[in-house]
């Protein structure tokens, strides 16, 4: 089993804009970050869509897709997209919400099963792994969260879509995690016209 964190980022390292709230989920300015998902066939299927482009980048996502078991998120990203996911979120796979307000466990359609963990981040990916069988456990966000996980060296891979855009300002993913002391080691590089996906493992 391998815990992996999946990112789409700008040139200078954000992963959200300025602003986010519940109303702005990606902050201001973001859409460049995420619009090139937006006609991905594989993205549209988990939205529920048809059609889409069938290409490169639509594949890395449905890999990624196929192989996550378990999520694990902060509770800000999940008021931000409670909302937007409605009552067929995405994930289609149990949801482990860290949190310090406790609240009942939400069954959605999907398969996707969202439980709020109100002791700690060992706590979460504890269940998570449980929970995701002999596929991966994935560390969705938001920035908070994962720099969490990233600090105390919990997570095995780590992979980047990086976007070429400058937000300016923003939440940067790798702020105050202490990962400058890690090693890291290459394993793919695919370049496509609307990213550059970088993959790197963890050397423990």
């Amino acid at each position: 089993m391998t815990v992996t964190a999946d990112f789409a980022i700008s040139l200078d390292g954000c992963i959200a804009g300025t602003g986010v709230t519940v109303d702005n989920p990606g902050g201001d300015g973001a859409e460049p970050l995420f619009e090139w998902i937006h006609n991905l066939a594989s993205w549209r299927e988990r939205q529920g869509m048809t059609g889409g482009e069938e290409n490169r980048d639509s594949e890395l996502m449905r890999e990624w897709f196929d192989a996550t078991g378990a999520v694990v998120m902060g509770r800000t990203m999940y008021d931000t997209g409670e909302d937007f996911w409605g009552d067929n979120p995405p994930f289609r796979t149990p949801v482990f919400v860290l949190t310090h307000r406790p609240r009942p466990t939400l069954v959605k359609e999907g398969g996707t099963i969202f439980t709020f963990v109100t002791d700690g981040i060992h706590s979460a990916l504890a269940r998570a792994k449980a929970a995701a069988g002999d596929r991966n456990v994935d560390i969705a966000g938001g920035a908070s969260t994962v720099r969490q996980y990233l600090g105390a060296g919990l997570v095995d891979e780590l992979q980047l879509h990086v976007v070429p855009a400058l937000l300016g300002d923003g939440l940067r993913l790798f702020d105050g995690t202490g990962t400058a002391r890690r090693r890291v080691e290459q394993i793919r590089v695919v370049d496509t016209p609307l990213a550059t996906h970088l993959k790197y493992r963890f050397v423990k």
